[in-house]
């Protein structure tokens, strides 16, 4: 009975001062303080997916574990997204998110913040500069309703098209006015795009699948969207999730000076930072 009763009195001890941090287990509160929790998110390969790669350590730093599924399409994406196969989703730009969410309305998902810019540019294989453009040139343009209409904006830019009086980023093929080359429009899928370069005369390509496919958009494009485009590629997420704290955690450590100098050191302003 002594021993037990002394077993007993040393065991409260131990709780004791495990309680009240004696037990040399806690160091500062710092362990308590990190998330536990793991995001996946979907991203088209350049630069969304190596931005995302670049974070993965400052991520873990904070209890957050990073997964990242590739994709090749402006559609599997958001699908995966509101189906809950993903947390977030990182590929496109807010007009296109707007466009998709019209065209889907079952899907409840929305932006949660502006990461970076990647200027529209108009690439060729067959010319060297856009005066050399012939009449009845060929040009292959994005078929999802928003790149579409920015790429013909783009056109516009360049002064090889006329749109109709206030026609923006919904402009379709239908609302040129002016047509002065007699430009012949191929409407393709965005991803597509760089494979046509040896078809038609000119296309106008995103700049992540540009890249993707060993393009340069500073040495290859002859024209590009200026810095001041409104196209700001965004993390998107289920409404309701844009408060979740590893949300927040990918949204701060994305935003962080560290990616902004990447960006500025690994894109040579292909892509700037909308920071």
């Amino acid at each position: 009975m002594k021993k037990s009763f002394l077993a007993m009195l040393g065991l409260a001890a131990s709780l004791l001062l495990t309680g009240c941090g004696g037990g040399g287990g806690d160091t500062g509160g710092n362990s308590s303080d990190k998330l536990n929790a793991t995001i996946k998110v979907g991203a088209t390969p350049v630069p969304h997916a190596e931005l995302l790669e670049e974070i993965k350590p400052d991520l873990k730093e904070q209890g957050v574990t990073l997964e990242i599924v590739e994709f090749n399409d402006y559609v599997q994406p958001n699908i995966a997204l509101n189906d809950k196969e993903l947390d977030a989703n990182f590929f496109q730009h807010e007009p296109y998110l707007n466009d998709f969410v019209k065209e889907h309305t079952e899907m409840k998902i929305k932006n949660a913040g502006g990461i970076h810019v990647e200027p529209m540019g108009i690439y060729s294989k067959k010319i060297t500069k856009l005066e050399e453009l012939a009449d009845g040139a060929t040009v292959s343009i994005p078929n999802d309703p928003t790149n579409g209409g920015r790429a013909l904006l783009l056109l516009e830019k360049a002064n090889l098209l006329k749109l109709k009086e206030g026609v923006k980023e919904t402009a379709t093929v239908q609302d040129i006015a002016e047509n002065p080359k007699n430009l012949v429009i191929q409407e393709i899928e965005a991803a597509q795009l760089p494979r046509t370069l040896e078809d038609v005369d000119i296309s106008i390509i995103n700049t992540n699948f540009a890249m993707n496919a060993d393009l340069n958009p500073i040495k290859d494009a002859l024209f590009m969207e200026d810095k001041t485009s409104p196209y700001v590629n965004i993390i998107t997420v289920r409404d309701g999730d844009e408060n979740r704290p590893e949300i927040q955690a990918l949204l701060k450590t994305l935003k962080s000076e560290k990616i902004k100098k990447f960006i500025e050191e690994n894109y040579n302003g292909a892509i700037v930072a909308a920071f």
